[in-house]
């Protein structure tokens, strides 16, 4: 793969510098406990793993966030070409659904037990079937490896490379 990413194994929370760096990379500061999962050759940021319940006790779906600029700027324009389209087309079905499954149930296994507020709710990017967002699909790929669409967009961007 020629995409500058390299997974992590994190043991702690992110320090205010990285969290300062994250906040950059969004726009804005992160509204849930995250840590660093996939980082690129400098050390920054490309993939966050969100916990399962925003500071303000709203769902977070989003249980892998592309933050790297470089490559989110890629998958947007993989996006707006057609690619979510592309993808779904490109894909097992069965495949897809088993993915979404996991994602949900890794996710769902770390909201606190005892949690009486709402829930987040299905697979790769919040939905339960079909592909919503390629972000998504490529950080948990990044992270985990084993979600298809994420292994399409890899194989979409190296192409784009080699042209």
């Amino acid at each position: 793969m020629n995409i500058d990413a390299v997974r992590v194994s994190t043991v702690e929370l992110p320090s205010a510098k990285e969290v300062s760096h994250v906040a950059a990379l969004l726009g804005r500061h992160p509204q849930v406990d995250f840590d660093i999962v996939v980082v690129d050759s400098e050390g920054g940021p490309v993939v966050i793993r969100n916990g399962p319940i925003m500071n303000d006790g709203r769902p977070m779906p989003t249980r892998y966030w592309l933050v790297g600029r470089d490559l989110s700027r890629r998958v947007a324009r993989l996006e707006g070409g057609g690619g979510v389209r592309a993808a779904e087309k490109a894909v097992d079905a069965s495949e897809l659904a088993a993915t979404h499954q996991g994602y949900a149930a890794e996710r769902d296994a770390q909201i606190p037990e005892g949690h009486l507020g709402p829930r987040p709710a299905g697979g790769v990017g919040g939905t339960r079937t079909g592909v919503k967002c390629l972000h998504t699909h490529l950080a948990h790929h990044l992270a985990v490896g084993d979600d298809p669409v994420g292994a399409w967009v890899v194989e979409q961007l190296e192409a784009e490379e080699g042209a």
